[in-house]
């Protein structure tokens, strides 16, 4: 294919343009995914530098690019190293979160879908690829990442007026449930609530953060629309489960957000099957696919299922995420498999919003005209 030419670096890159990222649908060259390329005699050494920590194609990417640069004449060695550089926003002068990259909303059409549990191991998957991540828990009425990550205390405050977030597993966590007594409720208008949402993410000490998910409250209302008309969300994810109820609220969430001009990076099915510890068996509880035909209806993409077990309840009730707690396990492996799909989506945001989705489904998140956020 590439004759007789003598080994050079205009060489390699050329066999480099031939392999493709298979969600941003370019060549990892014209990318600018290849850095640091060198010539040692018979070895070849060069990074690929991809667009997040939790690309679910990276072990595909390496392996294409060995095989392609060890072809070449002249070739004995070749060493590929895989890096990320997350890539940012583009932010108005003055805006909220000048140091947070990516923003993920994680949202449902209603309670009880596992929502906040999704949230959290989610940002864990994510913290768990090197990425820096934090989580802002938005649900003002129903605040549960204190105990979920078992953190005790309030946040402090520095000299120059900032909350600093508790830390829970190496992710960065503000929470209403860090600030009011558990045992009575939160009674609040929708001023009171936008109030406290713009002072989180105003004067939270944030920092530099690659994601910070959010853990909006269920349906559709005042923080919704708060953290919409606040912030630049680069995309929403919707949670259900497989019965046609939740569908039917899961859609209206998902057309909130059209409603609202916030991205859809697409569904995630919660409680999705259930694998018996005796037989082995899985056992669809509450139905399946629904999420799936959902998305395909919707025309977003399927991030993904997540299984019944009882061990994701224990340990939101024990502060011991399962992400954490069973890093090895079948669940886990769903949640960052999820996690992978969430950051590829979110790549392609920030890459200007082409084709992507999951590979050969021509699924891509919903880019909907920007608000004026001036």
């Amino acid at each position: 294919m590439f004759g007789k030419k003598k080994l050079s670096e205009e060489v390699v890159l050329d066999v480099l343009r031939t392999v493709e990222d298979p969600d941003l649908h370019k060549d990892i060259v014209e990318l600018g995914f290849v850095k640091d390329l060198k010539i040692s005699g018979d070895t070849v050494s060069f990074k690929v530098e991809l667009t997040t920590p939790a690309c679910p194609v990276k072990d595909q990417l390496k392996a294409e690019c060995e095989n392609k640069v060890s072809q070449l004449p002249g070739v004995e060695k070749v060493e590929v190293e895989m890096t990320a550089q997350v890539r940012g926003r583009d932010l108005p002068p003055g805006g909220l979160l000048p140091g947070v990259k990516n923003i993920l909303a994680v949202a449902s059409g209603k309670g009880g879908v596992g929502k906040s549990t999704t949230a959290i191991n989610l940002a864990l998957a994510l913290k768990n690829t090197g990425a820096k991540v934090g989580l802002l828990d938005a649900d003002v009425y129903g605040p549960s990442m204190a105990m979920m990550f078992g953190l005790e205390g309030q946040p402090e405050v520095t000299p120059e007026r900032k909350i600093k977030p508790l830390e829970g597993y190496g992710v960065k966590v503000l929470s209403m449930g860090f600030l009011a007594d558990e045992s009575r409720p939160v009674i609040w208008r929708g001023p009171m609530v936008h109030g406290l949402l713009q002072q989180f993410l105003k004067d939270g000490d944030w920092g530099e953060l690659d994601y910070l998910v959010i853990d909006l409250p269920p349906g559709t209302g005042d923080a919704q629309l708060s953290i919409s008309q606040l912030i630049p969300i680069t995309g929403a994810a919707i949670v259900t489960t497989p019965q046609d109820i939740s569908l039917l609220d899961a859609r209206k969430g998902l057309k909130t957000f059209f409603t609202l001009k916030v991205p859809v990076i697409g569904i995630i099915e919660n409680m999705s099957y259930f694998i018996c510890d005796n037989c082995g068996t899985r056992h669809e509880i509450f139905r399946h696919g629904g999420g799936k035909k959902a998305a395909g209806e919707l025309e977003v993409p399927f991030l993904g299922e997540i299984p019944l077990d009882p061990s994701i309840v224990m340990g939101g009730d024990e502060g011991t995420p399962i992400v954490h707690e069973k890093p090895d396990s079948p669940v886990t492996k769903a949640y960052s498999d999820v996690a992978g799909q969430i950051a590829a989506q979110l790549s392609i945001i920030q890459a200007g919003g082409g084709p992507g989705g999951q590979p050969g489904s021509g699924a891509k998140p919903i880019m909907p005209e920007p608000l004026d956020w001036k």
